[in-house]
């Protein structure tokens, strides 16, 4: 028999695991939710279990209550120690429904869709609170009234107002959408300080406001209609308010994260829209005029992006209405007002000196034909 020669196979060069995580991934959804809908974590909850013990409790029998208790483990939302399983923080901070990070209602939206093809109204109902309010990051000290457009559950609006005392606020949105929102406002007992307001943000005019907030709603809408949304934003904020846009943002070269891509895959199926980059928003709000235009991470993969609608642009005049946040001297006189280092501000003389100090601008009136001298 003729003798034949070894042929070399190359070996590849990269691992293959993250293609059977991208394959295998689908399985880990359904796994999750169905563990959420066993109700295995508030069940685990209660304290650590054996496997037994979750198997008497949830009515299944060993080997799939063993696989789904594993995968659950590998995913990090479990713990296992000497044979008996707990939560991790984890599934305590967003799989438990007392957690005001619960993801429950979003998981209760996607078994909905994949059971009857569509949306329920009762599902759409449960569907709030599954993101943790993203108001840590900015100070809102100085705003007085949050307009949130296409503010559903009305999740941001609750979060700010606990955390911001000051603070009021307006959830904008279709009329059935207010009506869950009402539910929640009312649980939170904030009817005194947020309301709904039912309303089209394409065809109705937004209600007077300093601080305009969109969450995961640019997504929905091609680039023109965010521009659109964004040009409509300015023109209705009070000068000085501030726009925030509430996204899972690609990097600014849209080279990753694979989820935010995976997600905008989602998008060619469901609606006109994508996912941005912060780049890309960014370039919105400086199309419309805003300024100190900022990109923050707050969590996970959410980020904002945020800027501020300026009080005067150059050549522009108006009519100011001001007070003091220093006292002013009694034997002084005020000889200008105007805008210093981007702060408006006053010159005062007093006996032997010329000091500035800054003004709070309680309201801002542009005018036609002006001189300034107001």
């Amino acid at each position: 028999m003729a003798q034949q020669n070894s042929v070399t196979i190359q070996k590849p060069r990269a691992d293959e695991r993250p293609l059977w995580d991208l394959l295998e991934a689908a399985i880990g959804t359904y796994g999750l939710l169905v563990a959420h809908n066993l109700k295995l974590f508030p069940f685990l909850a209660e304290q650590p279990r054996t496997l037994q013990e979750v198997c008497d409790a949830l009515k299944i029998v060993s080997r799939p209550a063993d696989a789904l208790l594993t995968l659950c483990v590998s995913a990090g939302l479990l713990r296992v120690q000497d044979g008996r399983y707990s939560l991790t923080s984890l599934a305590e901070d967003y799989l438990l429904e007392g957690s005001s990070t619960y993801f429950g209602g979003f998981l209760d939206l996607l078994i909905a869709i994949d059971s009857s093809g569509g949306l329920s109204v009762e599902a759409f109902k449960k569907a709030v609170l599954t993101n943790s309010p993203q108001t840590e990051v900015l100070d809102l000290s100085a705003y007085q009234l949050l307009l949130d457009i296409g503010g559903g559950s009305g999740a941001h609006c609750i979060g700010a107002t606990l955390r911001w005392p000051n603070l009021q606020a307006v959830v904008y949105d279709l009329a059935p959408v207010c009506e869950v929102a009402e539910e929640y406002i009312a649980r939170y007992g904030l009817q005194g300080r947020v309301r709904t307001q039912a309303g089209d943000m394409w065809s109705d005019a937004f209600p007077s406001a300093d601080l305009h907030f969109y969450s995961n709603i640019y997504h929905d809408w091609p680039p023109e209609k965010g521009r659109l949304l964004t040009q409509k934003s300015f023109e209705s904020l009070e000068p000085g308010g501030r726009l925030v846009i509430h996204e899972v943002l690609y990097d600014h070269d849209k080279t990753g994260p694979l989820t935010v891509a995976a997600a905008n895959m989602v998008m060619l199926l469901a609606v006109e829209g994508q996912q941005y980059s912060g780049r890309g928003l960014c370039a919105m709000l400086a199309g419309a005029g805003f300024v100190d235009i900022e990109v923050k991470p707050t969590c996970g993969y959410w980020s904002i992006v945020t800027g501020r609608k300026a009080w005067l642009t150059e050549g522009q005049t108006g009519c100011l209405t001001l007070t003091p946040t220093a006292p002013l001297s009694r034997r002084g006189s005020v000889l200008s007002v105007g805008l210093t280092g981007g702060q408006v501000g006053f010159r005062q003389q007093g006996r032997s000196a010329t000091a500035f100090a800054p003004l709070r601008v309680h309201r801002y009136r542009r005018t036609e034909g002006d001189d300034g001298n107001d």
